[in-house]
């Protein structure tokens, strides 16, 4: 992508769940490269905040905040309406809101079930439905961020990995249905950031030793990897890319 001067002419893309970690370096990526966003965020204020101080520190009236419950998918129509507003315009969708927390089959609950289905499948999907007259009018596209437990499942996650495999098959069914004015495809990331909630020393040494590059890899190669597909991807939709340091090939 080149940056343009006129914003009336500059892309435009929503970013969910991009306050911070994966979605904040998305952002960068995106907005070092042209685009102005729309962050979106639901209790992170304070760090979607801060973004937008950084980014606008470099391009001034490029970065707008949008609040949302993407759970209350009632609001969801709201944030493509900021985006109209804004701009006049969408280019790009990036869902990359998701809950990510154990769910033991012992002991998952309705809640449970209700927060990462809603968060990674039903959100993504009805933000898309909302999305698509302005994707279709830009000749824009949906990025997904899946992960590579969408096909190998995660032990002790059923509820989440289930959660993804259905995201997978959206980016390929949203392919031909939004076809062929929009692109969808996801990006699968591997070992990227550790859980918030960390994991053991043992347990890191254990993932790394299975992926053959042998390193965890970084938000930078997420970011990168959503550039490609948001503006080098002309003729790629309905496909995943695993992002992951070749572990998605080990048994």
């Amino acid at each position: 992508m080149t940056e343009d001067t006129d914003t009336a002419i500059r892309k435009t893309a929503l970013i969910t769940g991009a306050a911070q970690r994966i979605g904040a370096e998305i952002a960068r990526v995106l907005h070092e490269n042209g685009m102005d966003l729309l962050l979106h965020y639901r209790t992170s204020r304070t760090a979607a905040e801060a973004l937008q101080r950084e980014l606008e520190g470099r391009r001034a009236d490029s970065v707008r905040l949008v609040q949302a419950d993407l759970l209350n998918t009632t609001e969801l129509p709201v944030l493509i309406r900021e985006a109209a507003d804004w701009r006049g315009r969408l280019d790009l969708l990036v869902n990359n809101a998701s809950a990510f927390y154990p769910t033991p089959i012992a002991d998952a609950t309705e809640s449970q079930w209700e927060e990462l289905m809603g968060s990674n499948l039903r959100a993504p999907f009805f933000l898309a439905q909302a999305a698509a007259p302005l994707l279709r009018s830009s000749g824009g596209a949906i990025i997904n961020l899946v992960d590579i437990h969408a096909e190998r499942p995660l032990k002790s996650y059923p509820i989440y990995s289930m959660a993804k495999a259905g995201n997978a098959m959206m980016v390929k069914s949203l392919a031909r249905e939004l076809g062929p004015e929009v692109r969808v495809n996801g990006v699968a990331p591997g070992a990227i950031l550790w859980p918030e909630e960390g994991l053991s020393e043992e347990a890191q040494t254990n993932i790394l030793t299975r992926i053959p590059l042998e390193r965890p890899g970084t938000p930078e190669d997420i970011a990168r990897t959503v550039l490609f597909l948001a503006g080098d991807a002309d003729y790629i939709t309905g496909q995943i890319i695993a992002v992951d340091g070749g572990r998605s090939v080990q048994q």
